[in-house]
């Protein structure tokens, strides 16, 4: 996420690095376990004067997967994003890709051109696509929920794959005005409150995929700080989405 959208999710105080204690179980749906899996989400700005990602440093600090952005409106590739997918999946990293959307233009160009751009990671063997929703541009929330709607159609019919969506819980409160249409599909939500899950989740969601609890991460592999996340368990084993260049697809 760029820095002004990590500024709007901060909704609540910053969670440092976060090292939850082994006491920690799936007592509820959606609570991280005492041994949970880890990973990043990166975009551009984790490549300070074009420095690269080590990306099996990163697998070997113990995070399975990353997310990574790919696209933004109609005008925008990630120029690191072939670099990060390659690397991700050459040190057995799980790894999605993400577009960040822009509402004011058409849903299903966005679509196809996110899709066409991820193509190598939206398929089998990569996490499904992941819709990056934070910024209404001033819409109000049946605008944006249309939109929404045709974009997650679009991608899916395009890709074969149910997209993830990713937002925030005040942004889905007030700019989608907390609608529950959109219940069925994984949530990755971000919500730095510094607890042991996320919560109260917004939209019906009862349970999330994935939870980003940091935008100030530090760990191996990555130039300053990082977006830190963790996975729920709740699409199957991270490792079915982890296929190396080197083993079998």
């Amino acid at each position: 996420m760029t820095p002004k959208s990590r500024a709007r999710v901060r909704t609540v105080a910053r969670l440092a690095p976060v090292l939850l204690a082994g006491v920690m179980a799936f007592a509820a749906p959606g609570v991280v376990n005492a041994n949970p899996v880890n990973g990043p989400d990166v975009a551009s700005w984790q490549h300070p004067g074009g420095s690269g990602i080590d990306w099996f440093a990163v697998r070997g600090a113990g995070h399975e997967f990353a997310m990574v952005k790919a696209t933004e409106g109609l005008g925008y590739i990630n120029p690191y994003f072939v670099q990060d997918a390659l690397g991700m999946r050459a040190a057995g990293i799980a790894r999605g890709a993400y577009h960040y959307a822009d509402v004011r233009l058409s849903p299903e160009a966005q679509a196809s051109y996110f899709a066409t751009t991820a193509v190598a990671v939206n398929g089998p063997g990569g996490l499904p696509p992941v819709l990056d929703l934070e910024d209404a541009k001033g819409l109000p929330p049946a605008a944006v929920i249309d939109w929404t709607h045709r974009y997650l159609n679009t991608v899916q019919a395009i890709t074969g794959r149910q997209p993830i969506i990713y937002t925030y819980p005040h942004f889905w409160r007030t700019a989608m005005a907390n609608t529950a249409e959109f219940a069925n599909y994984p949530l990755w939500i971000a919500d730095y409150n510094g607890q042991n899950a996320p919560g109260p989740l917004p939209g019906g969601w009862r349970n999330w995929a994935f939870w980003q609890y940091t935008s100030t991460g530090r760990i191996a592999g990555v130039n300053g700080n990082v977006d830190l996340n963790f996975y729920s368990g709740s699409m199957g084993p991270i490792g079915l989405y982890s296929n190396s260049l080197f083993g079998s697809s």
